[in-house]
């Protein structure tokens, strides 16, 4: 007689067994929480050092004595009696000289267009195109220029890169707009290319105040390269002036309030706190909705299925597509493992090892047993019977040999596939 013990109460229930649940749960969501917390703390140090970073590190940034700044231009402009104005805004241009540094695209074409108005003289970097526009100038970037060649620039009409001779073309080289011909008081220097890839390192053309000077080879301003040929004497002769007046070097930069607005400049103010909110929402979405990766649930299946199923299902695809190589191979390799139990050797034994063991308690050449545990591809349906028909050989002559059973089949008539 059994007896059925009463099922155990609420007072009953180990202590521990609802509260690791609980630990467990908490653990996720501390873990998330964790995750959430340290991309923020990223990201908002990724804000301050790009808001804080040193402008030094810039090209051409006239404090800079790196290889790319131009802290070397500068202090000879000083000692030669030009006194160099640093700003960062358009509205503190004046006229007299003025240096504009517009490797970043952010000067906005009013700005331009005004101090093309005022400034006497012009020294321009950029490849924007309406900056371009905005200073008059008919050409277009047409590409960037590498390597430490140099060009000649004696016979250039532009005075301080005809003094230069030459200089290096490191920078970027424009052309005129359309293939056209070059427009009427516009002057192009230091060529680079030829035929149709021909491009000027240097324009000059005029503005209602005086001039513009467009400087693609940027090399002559640089700390590491203004000693080489000819670029000294171009930078001083175009930034210099003879009587100590004055040079603006004015950087544009999308932070000034004078830059030429951006799509996050239009957008409202309070789209980037609404776009880090739908972040968060998402995040905290994903926590709740995910699915926790847990141990393995054994589920009861309501009808038995008996695993010969799976073979047959698979040797139905088999026949169905006429796959005879894939069909033999998988008889193959369970007459592998087969064989090499039944010899004692490893599951890790390479098929050599079978082949070889399989030969030697056989007493069958090793190519033909090889032939038949290996074998090739099967071309028709005698090929398979004949391959399966080996297999049973093989292993009837195997069981043989280790039984000590001395019959007459392990001779593996049907060895060949």
């Amino acid at each position: 007689m059994t007896t059925t013990a009463p099922a155990p109460t609420g007072s009953q229930t180990p202590p521990g067994s609802s509260r690791a649940p609980r630990e467990g749960r908490g653990l996720r969501i501390g873990f998330w929480v964790a995750i959430v917390l340290v991309g923020l703390l990223l990201a908002a140090l990724t804000a301050v050092v790009q808001r804080s970073g040193d402008p030094a590190t810039d090209t051409l940034d006239p404090r800079s004595a790196t290889a790319s700044g131009a802290k070397a231009l500068v202090r000879v402009l000083g000692q030669r009696g030009t006194d160099v104005r640093v700003v960062d805004r358009g509205d503190r241009v004046t006229g007299g000289t003025v240096f504009i540094d517009d490797s970043q695209g952010a000067l906005d074409p009013a700005v331009a267009r005004r101090i093309a108005r005022q400034a006497q003289h012009v020294v321009l970097v950029t490849t924007n195109p309406t900056t371009l526009d905005a200073f008059g100038l008919d050409v277009e970037p047409a590409s960037q220029v590498g390597g430490d060649d140099t060009a000649s620039t004696s016979a250039c009409a532009i005075p301080a890169a005809a003094a230069a001779e030459r200089v290096t073309t490191t920078g970027y080289d424009y052309r005129v707009k359309d293939g056209a011909r070059t427009p009427a008081g516009t002057d192009l220097c230091a060529p680079t290319g030829t035929g149709a890839d021909r491009g000027y390192g240097l324009v000059r053309t005029a503005t209602p105040a005086r001039d513009v000077t467009l400087v693609g080879t940027t090399a002559a301003f640089r700390n590491d390269t203004i000693t080489t040929a000819g670029n000294a004497a171009l930078a001083l002769g175009l930034l210099g002036t003879d009587d100590g007046g004055t040079l603006t070097w004015y950087t544009a930069t999308f932070a000034a309030p004078d830059a030429a607005p951006t799509l996050g400049s239009l957008a409202p103010p309070w789209v980037p706190s609404a776009i880090a909110l739908l972040a968060l929402v998402a995040v905290a979405a994903g926590v709740w909705r995910g699915r926790r990766l847990g141990p393995l649930v054994v589920e009861r299946m309501p009808v038995v299925v008996r695993a010969a199923e799976t073979t047959e299902g698979r040797a139905r695809l088999s026949a169905r597509t006429r796959d005879r190589t894939h069909a033999l191979d998988t008889l193959r390799v369970a007459a592998v493992r087969r064989i090499a139990r039944r010899l004692g050797l490893p599951r890790s034994a390479h098929v050599d090892e079978v082949v070889r063991a399989a030969a030697h308690a056989t007493g069958t050449p090793d190519v033909q047993v090889g032939a038949v545990l290996v074998g090739g591809p099967t071309p028709d349906d005698r090929a398979l019977v004949a391959g399966a028909a080996a297999l049973d050989d093989l292993e009837r002559a195997v069981r043989a040999a280790t039984t000590g059973d001395q019959q007459t089949d392990h001779d593996l008539r049907g060895a060949r596939p």
